[in-house]
């Protein structure tokens, strides 16, 4: 079942940890937003074109996984690429702040039935894969910026499993 964002709450202490890649997620912003976009239907929609996406763009389980410490730091892994630096985590509004050096981003997360789900307003989504990508010449995102149009009120993102081994 797909939730309204917020409904399922992480705690501080469940977000430390590995996690990884696991399919593509989202969440809409409101009960209303949800029965309004056809619920269901529309998350399938969404995850079904977020995974060719995301398969185009080299990101897949074995290369794609964030850490989060004790201590407020954070190792990302995107598609292979490696992004470190600091988090805090804002409990109240699900919400995690991630600074490293050349960038910052917001996301926020819920419980999944498989582990959490880490989710971006789906612009800000496309400016982290833009800048993620730069490198690899890869042009293919136009799909993620017209979800954000044609759903208002939806986050976009990443659901992850705990990763056991890297414990």
């Amino acid at each position: 079942l797909v939730s309204v964002l917020g409904i399922d709450k992480v705690s501080a202490t469940t977000l430390v940890g590995t996690w990884t890649y696991y399919q593509p997620g989202c969440a809409f912003t409101s009960k209303d937003l949800l029965s309004k976009a056809g619920g269901e239907v529309a998350a399938a929609e969404i995850k079904s074109k977020l995974s060719s996406q995301y398969s185009s763009l080299g990101i897949k389980s074995t290369n794609t996984q964030v850490t989060f410490s004790e201590k407020g730091e954070f190792v990302l892994y995107f598609a292979g690429k490696k992004i470190g630096g600091t988090y805090t985590y804002d409990a109240a509004n699900d919400k995690i702040a991630m600074k490293a050096t050349f960038l910052t981003m917001n996301c926020y997360t819920k419980r999944t039935s498989t582990g959490i789900a880490l989710l971006f307003e789906a612009s800000k989504l496309l400016q982290i894969m833009q800048m993620a990508t730069a490198l690899s010449g890869n042009t293919s995102l136009q799909t993620v910026g017209e979800l954000g149009k044609n759903y208002d009120g939806l986050r976009i993102g990443f659901d992850m499993k705990r990763d056991a081994t890297m414990q």
